[in-house]
């Protein structure tokens, strides 16, 4: 699986790059065959404190799943985009089972 992690107009540490990796490889337990993640980082309105907003993109073979949230820190963030990732991937691994 590869994980592509994009942040816009900022540099994110390396502290946050490998928690965006340790909880994105935790989905690997929902559905096997994911190819590719792209998470991308953002900061919205610096004057706000809920300002910091991470989409979180899996693609699966002949779809994706998508989630995003905005928050007070990066963390947390991705980690309910990935909580969010969890359900839908569950979800299209169930519809696919049915086909």
């Amino acid at each position: 699986m590869e994980v592509r992690i994009q942040s816009i107009h900022f540099d994110a540490s390396e502290q946050l790059r490998s928690f965006i990796q340790k909880k994105v490889v935790k989905l690997e337990k929902y559905y096997d065959d994911i190819k590719k993640v792209e998470v991308s980082l953002k900061v919205v309105k610096p004057e706000t404190v809920e300002n910091k907003e991470a989409g979180v993109k899996v693609i699966v073979p002949n779809g994706e799943c998508y989630a995003s949230k905005v928050c007070d820190t990066f963390e947390e963030a991705v980690d309910l985009s990935v909580e969010a990732l969890e359900k839908q991937l569950v979800k299209y691994k169930e519809k696919q089972r049915s086909k």
